[in-house]
């Protein structure tokens, strides 16, 4: 991932900020309990790119503080503080599943500062809450009610984890390993809220939007529906729209083709020059 991370302070909450490379500036967000690494794996960083990523309050290597509650528009707001520290006026915003909602926050609330806009394999739409990120807020109440080993057992043997064995496996990995997390106890809060919780803007407002849009989608996922990546393709004006292999049938090749579409979309709109 290049350099070592700086700290940056957030009220009382100590975040983890990398900022890589040179050029092109773009903010880039992990999804929920991922990090750093998880972006490193799909964003497709080159010496023309200037790629800053902040983990989010009680995720990577960043503490939660004690503001609560967690929600999309406090960790948009703590990557905008990042952005601005970084002298980045303009950028494009993307970011994986939560860190799609967060890009799709900070362009709609922020469309002089965002030149572009780069959604992978978003979980929400316009709705707080949605029913594909129910599970979240199942493992949460498991983990915040019983003993760590006992959760786990209790939601391996759920109907829910038998739905996710059958139709989407690698949701079901990611959802059993949060119950693995040195901080569990705290991240079940911050899954609980952000599950809970919605990107903010309304699809007027998403209709709206002026920036040039990538949307990534892929199959074999029951937390990030193709249809939600879709339905937000079609409802930003002149969205492009790319399918990539679902990363339960081959995680290698899910990821180069998220790190092709998304360096083919900047090569086209940005042309790798400083938008700063």
């Amino acid at each position: 991932m290049g350099a070592a991370p700086t700290i940056m302070l957030c009220d009382d909450a100590a975040l983890r900020v990398f900022d890589t490379g040179q050029g092109l500036p773009i903010v880039f967000q992990h999804g929920l309990g991922g990090d750093a690494a998880q972006v490193a794996l799909n964003f497709p960083d080159s010496p023309s790119r200037r790629r800053l990523t902040v983990e989010c309050r009680a995720q990577g290597g960043a503490s939660a503080g004690s503001k609560r509650p967690f929600s999309i528009p406090m960790f948009a707001d703590d990557v905008m503080n990042a952005a601005d520290a970084a002298g980045m006026e303009r950028f494009v915003a993307g970011g994986i599943s939560m860190g799609a909602a967060i890009a799709l926050h900070l362009a709609a609330r922020h469309p002089d500062r965002v030149s572009g806009l780069v959604l992978v394999r978003p979980a929400w739409t316009f709705d707080v809450a949605p029913q594909n990120m129910q599970p979240y807020v199942e493992v949460a109440e498991l983990i915040r009610r019983l003993p760590l080993a006992e959760a786990r057992a209790a939601f391996a043997s759920s109907a829910t984890a038998a739905h996710f064995r059958d139709e989407a496996p690698d949701n079901l990995a990611s959802l059993l390993s949060f119950f693995a997390r040195e901080n569990a106890t705290v991240f079940a809060e911050v899954m609980q809220a952000i599950a809970n919780d919605g990107p903010g803007v309304t699809r007027a407002e998403a209709a709206g939007l002026a920036m040039p849009t990538l949307v990534i989608g892929s199959g074999i996922d029951l937390v990030h529906p193709l249809a939600t990546a879709r339905e937000l393709a079609q409802t930003i004006p002149n969205a492009a729209f790319a399918e990539v292999s679902p990363k339960a049938t081959d995680k290698d090749r899910h990821f180069a083709e998220i790190r092709a579409a998304i360096g083919g979309f900047l090569d086209r709109n940005f042309n790798n020059q400083d938008q700063s």
